[in-house]
């Protein structure tokens, strides 16, 4: 007589037992988007599995039948899709929801990115932001390497006569949107362009620490409702 030392029965591991990074979400986290597979991506639309089934192996079990084409995926209905174990109405929804977005997402044009080329297309970027502002706000416009426009974003906003501008959520905004270029803008309700020291001191501060990141200040203008200050035209950059 032999003696198997195999159990004849192996529960499956569900996926909080995984190692973090091979968690659908915690990998999406780490690794980012596109290192996970389609199996992974749609785990994560599932949410949970089975009794004995984990919700990727749920979601390999729907790509298997569908020929693991998401182009074939997409043409399920929810009465369908409800079809697969572990898919109720509700996951079912889910997924028609998301490969709907996917679907309107391609139909539509890419949006067309202002190239900033000299002070006034920043100026003229920017304002609408700022008109008619009774205090002063900061923002920044993070720039590609192309010098596009990737987005405008506000740093702070204070009272009439100054606002905090701090470097480290600046830096923050431009890491996290993978900006190769900054410019600097702030408001003066007052109408008056005319730099303060404080204005001076925070963009010397600010082009140093940009820098040692390869992430130029390209500009800094001060802007009123009517006009602006453009510190690169001035020379006082």
């Amino acid at each position: 007589m032999t003696v198997n030392d195999t159990p004849a029965y192996q529960p499956l591991r569900s996926i909080k037992s995984w190692a973090e990074e091979d968690r659908p979400r915690e990998k999406l986290m780490l690794k980012g988007k596109a290192a996970l597979t389609d199996a992974e991506l749609l785990a994560i639309l599932i949410n949970s599995g089975t009794a004995d089934l984990s919700a990727v192996d749920v979601a390999r079990k729907i790509l298997e039948g569908v020929g693991g084409s998401l182009h074939e995926l997409a043409r399920r209905n929810v009465k369908e899709l409800s079809k697969f174990r572990g898919i109720g109405e509700a996951r079912a929804i889910t997924i028609v929801a998301a490969l709907e977005l996917g679907r309107r997402r391609r139909e539509q044009e890419p949006l067309q990115r202002r190239r900033i080329t000299c002070s006034r297309d920043a100026y003229d970027e920017i304002r609408p932001h700022l008109l008619d502002k009774p205090h002063e706000e900061f923002w920044v416009l993070l720039l590609n390497r192309g010098n596009e426009v990737i987005r405008p974003v506000q740093i702070s906003a204070g009272g009439i006569s100054g606002t905090v501008a701090d470097p480290r959520i600046i830096f923050k905004a431009g890491l996290e949107q993978l900006a190769s270029g900054i410019i600097l803008v702030h408001n003066h309700p007052s109408g008056n362009l005319t730099p303060s020291q404080a204005d001076r001191d925070l963009t010397r501060k600010l082009k140093d620490g940009a820098r040692l990141l390869d992430m130029p200040i390209l500009d800094h203008l001060i802007l009123s409702d009517r006009t602006y200050l453009s510190f690169a035209d001035e020379g006082i950059l």
